[in-house]
């Protein structure tokens, strides 16, 4: 999947050929927990370990402002998204939309099932490592059309796990490898103020406090219908 992102202000593009999606990769157990919880509410089933990497298919990452679902089950999750690449590490925003229906029959299928919009811009790594832990996720939704913005999520990247342990976990560079192509990572999210429910539209946007810098991105979801 090719992808162009900005990144110090130039069009950069990335051939991800591996894409991961780390789930249950909050830091705090209580935290998980409540997660954990409120998914079990919509019928989903507690993981088997935490953390865990789901593979998803590259493809299904887009930088489109719209994606189409099938049905009215799905919703989207603000995640700091990783990508490796000749050794060199960014990181970026990304929504983990998933199929809340189907998630409750298999974690894995709902996660490749539907689209992951990323947002156009990357920050190298090595820019915000001494301070990553300060930048700043929030998500907003529109749960109709003409809707205002509800605040959906909030949190910093203290909340989830270390991002290098994520990325060595993962083995993500080791899977981007060294002929130019790209590995991916979505790497966890927060609770859902009021629960997880869909949207027409989703905003979400990290903020770097440190460098006073933002990375934002809007998307519209398109039912389509659930036919029998």
């Amino acid at each position: 999947m090719l992808i162009d992102f900005t990144i110090d202000d130039g069009q950069h593009g990335f051939e991800i050929t591996h894409c991961t999606v780390a789930g249950w990769t909050g830091r705090d157990a209580n935290a998980i927990q409540h997660h954990i919880d409120e998914l079990a509410a919509i019928g989903v089933k507690p993981p088997s370990s935490v953390p865990l990497y789901y593979r998803t298919a590259s493809a299904m990452l887009t930088r489109e402002a719209t994606i189409e679902v099938v049905g009215n089950g799905t919703s989207g999750e603000v995640e700091p998204l990783i990508v490796a690449k000749e050794g060199v590490l960014y990181i970026g925003l990304a929504s983990d939309h998933t199929d809340r229906a189907l998630e409750a029959h298999s974690v894995a299928l709902s996660k490749q099932i539907c689209a992951k919009p990323v947002a156009g811009t990357l920050w190298r790594y090595d820019e915000v490592a001494d301070h990553i832990e300060k930048l700043e996720l929030k998500s907003w939704i529109r749960e109709g059309a003409g809707d205002d913005w509800v605040l959906y999520q909030e949190g910093t990247i203290a909340s989830i796990r270390p991002l290098a342990e994520l990325i060595d976990g993962a083995g993500l560079v080791a899977a981007a490898g060294a002929s130019g192509k790209a590995a991916a990572m979505l790497c966890g999210t927060f609770g859902a103020k009021g629960g997880v429910r869909p949207a027409c539209s989703f905003k979400m946007a990290m903020m770097d406090p440190v460098l006073n810098r933002t990375i934002e991105h809007v998307y519209d979801i398109v039912e389509l219908p659930e036919i029998a």
